[in-house]
């Protein structure tokens, strides 16, 4: 996810990156698709930061804008069939959230835009070859807050906390992409001499499992990893550290933020 702001400005230069034959091709009411990892709930503040910014270029929802949208809701295999449902659609564009179903969107299509928003290095993820050129149908923007960061991170738990030998990661062991991350949490945390306590969570039902684990390990704090899942589980990953008090660092702000109300 990326700050509401910045998301607002990268829709509202969306227009400007589909090609004038694809325009042609359009029908009088343009239709984009919207494909997303998690829920259309846990989707609120993106959804309502795209139609701010197709609005600042002009175009509204019903009115000279059509929107599809897909929700793989965490089940990340679904992507590929919902990405190649808009392609058969023949959407003008497809927006993306998440870095799954920016993959699976380019995957899907050589000749639809796909506009993805990524806190990775969308390089070394596989999305474009260059930042300048990104070559193919695939642009977007990244704000490198996550695998980039991990150390940074860690760096900052080990500081507040230089008591402790141990460093708890919840991770999704269902997105291969943030193997990148969890290895820059390793080699971050070896450096400063602490060990690494790896949470695999890949759903919901194995939270409790994890914070079951942690209840075990005496005053050591969480690291969650940078993956859509863990903001869609955000209220019950609060609950469970607070009800634990242990310390407890995202890669966002938003969190440690309630949810917005549809």
């Amino acid at each position: 996810m990326m700050k509401r702001r910045e998301f607002i400005t990268l829709i509202g230069g969306a227009a400007a990156v589909w090609p004038l034959a694809a325009r042609a091709q359009q029908p009088t009411m343009p239709v984009i698709g919207f494909l997303r990892n998690t829920s259309r709930d846990d989707s609120i503040e993106l959804l309502a930061a795209m139609r701010q910014g197709l609005k600042q270029s002009g175009y509204v929802e019903g009115k000279n804008l059509a929107l599809e949208y897909r929700f793989a809701d965490n089940q990340l295999d679904r992507l590929p069939v919902l990405a190649a449902d808009l392609v058969r659609r023949q959407v003008a564009v497809i927006i993306t959230g998440g870095n799954a179903s920016s993959l699976a969107a380019k995957a899907a299509t050589t000749t639809i835009p796909v506009i993805f928003s990524t806190g990775d290095d969308p390089i070394e993820i596989g999305l474009v070859s260059n930042f300048a050129r990104p070559g193919g149908n695939v642009t977007g923007v990244s704000w490198l807050s996550t695998a980039t960061l991990v150390a940074k991170r860690v760096d900052l738990l080990h500081q507040l906390m230089p008591q402790v030998v141990t460093i708890a990661y919840l991770w999704n062991p269902n997105n291969p992409i943030l193997e990148h991350e969890l290895r820059e949490a390793r080699t971050a945390a070896e450096a400063l001499g602490l060990q690494i306590l790896v949470l695999s969570v890949g759903s919901e039902r194995d939270l409790e499992a994890a914070f079951a684990r942690l209840a075990q390990e005496r005053a050591v704090p969480l690291l969650v990893g940078g993956d859509s899942l863990f903001n869609s589980l955000r209220d019950r990953v609060a609950a469970l550290a607070a009800r634990q008090a242990l310390p407890t660092m995202h890669y966002m702000r938003e969190p440690v933020q309630p949810k917005p109300i549809a």
